[in-house]
């Protein structure tokens, strides 16, 4: 087994087969709720350089803000899978209780339930739900909850990006 410790680890498993680990912060933003919305998330190749990464961010017109934290998410493990094929290993790093505990703790329940919730009602944002769910089985993927607004740097790197969506939309929309 070689191991390089560049978060890129290289094992021979009956064959060599690299194994890598991404950190994959993610945020969502909305002016009104429901209203303008923005997403991003900033991939991580090196954890201590910012820019050895890739990040991509959009917005939607009418939305709310748990609509795009989730969509931040299913659009973060989307990129992983297109640049990268499924199966990558990564720690989703959101300032999104709602996110964390949906994917980690709800999620099962409301498949159990017929997407309903412990009250009997429809799931929200289901939607959004199932293609998240459909995306973290893709990968191998761990959530990691960070207080928002903290000076947290790559957490705050993704808000400024998910509101310069909203700013750019409303610029070039009304």
């Amino acid at each position: 087994m070689t191991v390089t410790t560049t978060m890129t680890v290289t094992m021979t498993v009956d064959g060599p087969q690299a194994i890598t680990h991404k950190l994959l912060y993610t945020d969502g933003a909305c002016r009104g709720n429901p209203g303008v919305g923005g997403w991003a998330f900033l991939v991580q190749n090196n954890p201590y350089n910012l820019g050895s990464g890739w990040s991509i961010y959009g917005s939607e017109p009418e939305t709310t803000n748990n609509r795009m934290e989730i969509t931040a998410v299913i659009q973060g493990l989307r990129s992983l899978s297109n640049r990268m094929g499924n199966g990558v290993r990564a720690t989703v790093i959101t300032d999104s209780l709602y996110v964390v505990q949906g994917i980690t703790e709800w999620v099962g329940r409301w498949k159990n339930n017929g997407w309903r919730s412990y009250q009997g009602r429809p799931v929200k944002n289901q939607d959004l739900w199932m293609e998240l769910d459909r995306w973290d089985y893709k990968h191998d993927v761990v959530y990691e909850w960070v207080r928002g607004h903290s000076g947290d740097e790559y957490n705050d790197n993704v808000d400024y990006w998910a509101n310069r969506a909203i700013n750019e939309f409303i610029r070039d929309n009304y």
